[in-house]
């Protein structure tokens, strides 16, 4: 073992946050804002009667927002209050010996206990594992996985959640970029360095396999016909696990939108308009919108498909405003 993996290794088993109770109690209004934006219908996140009607004491939070309720605020974060130096000391490790960049991989929840509004949610992290170096596309890196365990007030268990992120070193930045063709409309300019990786798994390669031949797909369920994205492996509605993939029109409209000023990452350029779009068929995703400045985007704003090829080896669907029918 190097010296380097043993003092890595050191690092296992320590607590990376100790028990943090989430700044709010699980709330109806935020519980609202989550399945509105996710497009979840289900009605025992917010009438009581239908959740009684399926043996629930009442409504209750959905699994996947576990997390939402130990989020550290604005403030809380712009403050620098880090609950732990364990962090600190362990990213300084990995930075002095060249593993400066990160890119997530791996997010594995596992829910318990279902939770209802009033109750207060604490989390504990610690550093599970570090991997010995391994050679990524990315580069030589170290992964790094951490559990989280939420708890509610009675002390039980409510959900785990294994985080792996890839700490690596990037490859020779001083070799050329590679050349992309752009599209009319898209961003003009190559810029410098690399996109990050999206996390590839066998639930979403066909998406991204799709979208390098310029092709926008949704996933849908082939036993009730339901649409879904993101993707995944099951139907939310009929728990179906058998799918096939209808070609997207490529036209929608802004359902929201932000600005990305900072921070400033290698691969995209400055402002960077980031927008959910909602897709004629009926689905949202995620996707930069190009051919347009930062305050000529509007939510409700007609668009149409377009793409950035970032690199030889990642595609990706982003949007412009649609030409007007009278032009």
């Amino acid at each position: 073992m190097s010296e380097l993996l043993t003092r890595l290794r050191a690092f296992e088993g320590q607590t990376l946050t100790p028990t943090t109770w989430g700044p709010d109690a699980v709330n109806t209004a935020m519980i609202r804002h989550w399945v509105e934006t996710m497009g979840d219908t289900s009605p025992i996140y917010l009438d009581d009667a239908a959740a009684r009607a399926t043996g629930r004491d009442g409504a209750v939070a959905p699994a996947l927002m576990t997390q939402v309720w130990t989020m550290r605020t604005f403030t809380d974060k712009m403050a620098n209050n880090d609950p732990s130096p364990v962090w600190t000391d362990l990213i300084a490790t990995l930075d002095d010996a060249g593993f400066t960049s990160v890119v997530a991989t791996d997010s594995d929840f596992e829910f318990f206990v279902e939770l209802c509004p009033g109750e207060r949610v604490s989390l504990t992290e610690v550093i599970e594992s570090i991997s010995e170096e391994k050679r990524t596309g990315l580069g030589a890196g170290h992964f790094v996985t951490t559990l989280k365990t939420y708890r509610n007030g009675d002390g039980a268990v409510v959900a785990t959640q294994r985080w792996r992120t890839l700490r690596f070193r990037p490859k020779d930045t001083a070799q050329p970029e590679p050349k992309r063709e752009s599209s009319p409309g898209s961003e003009s300019a190559a810029p410098k360095g690399l996109r990050p990786r999206p996390a590839i798994n066998a639930d979403n390669a066909f998406w991204f396999e799709a979208a390098r031949e310029h092709r926008l797909v949704i996933q849908r369920c082939a036993a009730c016909g339901t649409l879904r994205h993101p993707t995944g492996p099951m139907c939310g509605r009929c728990r179906s696990l058998e799918w096939d993939t209808v070609d997207a029109s490529g036209r929608g409209t802004v359902y929201s939108f932000v600005v990305n000023h900072h921070p400033r990452i290698p691969g995209f350029e400055y402002p960077l308009v980031v927008a959910t779009i909602e897709l004629e068929e009926g689905t949202r995703l995620i996707a930069n919108m190009t051919g347009v400045e930062p305050h000529e985007v509007e939510i409700g704003m007609a668009v149409e498909l377009d793409w950035i090829d970032a690199d030889p080896e990642l595609t990706l669907p982003a949007f412009r405003p649609a030409a007007r029918k009278d032009s």
